[in-house]
């Protein structure tokens, strides 16, 4: 019963640590986002993620992070993302930042969703149960970007 209920609290707390920075409405393609916002993006433009984890230390560290992220990659590549890279920042030890790149907005709620529901996930939550801060921050490439 204990586990059944870590599972339940690992799953909502995965959505909601997703939701509490609520991504833009749109983004992606130039067509797909606001006068004022695709005047520099590139018709082709995909939505990038950049996310950073702070490992809050209240529960596990930055180590069991790292252990864990691989497989957390595997899983957001199985629902459909493309993981860029990961980095350690050199300023933030505690810190892991990674950049995830969808097609658009609807995309990346589509893969949000997938991950979250997903069997694997809560099974790594539980094994590697690292509690973060999670800052995100949205973007669309450039028309001058040579990574769109």
């Amino acid at each position: 019963m204990k586990s059944a209920i870590h599972a339940v609290i690992i799953s909502l707390a995965f959505s909601v640590s997703a939701q509490a920075q609520r991504p833009p409405d749109a983004c992606g393609p130039a067509a797909q986002l606001p006068a004022e916002l695709s005047a520099n993006v590139a018709p082709d433009a995909r939505c990038f993620e950049l996310r950073m984890y702070t490992a809050t230390n209240e529960r596990g560290d930055i180590n069991e992070l790292h252990q864990r992220f691989p497989q957390e990659i595997a899983i957001f590549e199985k629902h459909g993302a493309e993981v860029i890279a990961a980095w350690q920042p050199l300023d933030d030890p505690n810190t892991l930042v990674w950049m995830v790149v969808y097609r658009d907005r609807a995309h990346r709620d589509e893969v949000f969703a997938g991950v979250a529901a997903d069997p694997d996930l809560r099974a790594l939550l539980q094994t590697y149960d690292v509690s973060v801060s999670i800052e995100a921050r949205w973007m669309s490439s450039t028309n001058y970007s040579n990574l769109k």
